[in-house]
């Protein structure tokens, strides 16, 4: 069974490594990435009936326009979104920004690593949980 990721960054820089990182191995017959390189676009491909639901959402906080927890409210806020789990993959590792992404409904936060191997480590931990150990409920 082929499960979904929505990547949301606004960072092309991060959102080449993470793709390279969730390819490395290979697994992309098990799994299709769709890249939104804006909130308002992670809105528009969740609210498309034309586009599969995501089994997941990796979502990074510090966006222009629309940030990660505007896109985590408005994603909370709708039936048909709002028990997909939200990992929030960000550079930030305020106590402050922690708390407001639980607060708002983020079902985990992750602080990227500066490092290139504690990058590629941590993505493919996010992948193999929220992928394969992990079993949520049918969305659709």
């Amino acid at each position: 069974m082929q499960r979904h990721i929505l990547l949301v960054d606004d960072n092309p820089n991060d959102l080449e490594l993470a793709l390279n990182v969730l390819d490395l191995d290979g697994s992309e017959a098990e799994q299709q990435v769709t890249v939104a390189s804006s909130g308002q676009e992670a809105l528009r491909l969740l609210r498309d009936p034309a586009e599969p639901l995501p089994d997941l959402v990796l979502l990074d906080l510090k966006m222009p326009h629309m940030d990660g927890i505007a896109v985590l409210d408005a994603i909370r806020a709708e039936d048909a979104l709002r028990d997909i789990p939200v990992v929030m993959l960000t550079t930030s590792g305020e106590e402050r920004d922690i708390r407001e992404s639980y607060a708002h409904g983020a079902t985990a936060y992750v602080v990227k690593p500066l490092d290139f191997g504690q990058f590629r480590e941590a993505m493919q931990t996010i992948r193999a949980f929220w992928m394969h150990l992990n079993r949520p409920p049918r969305l659709n």
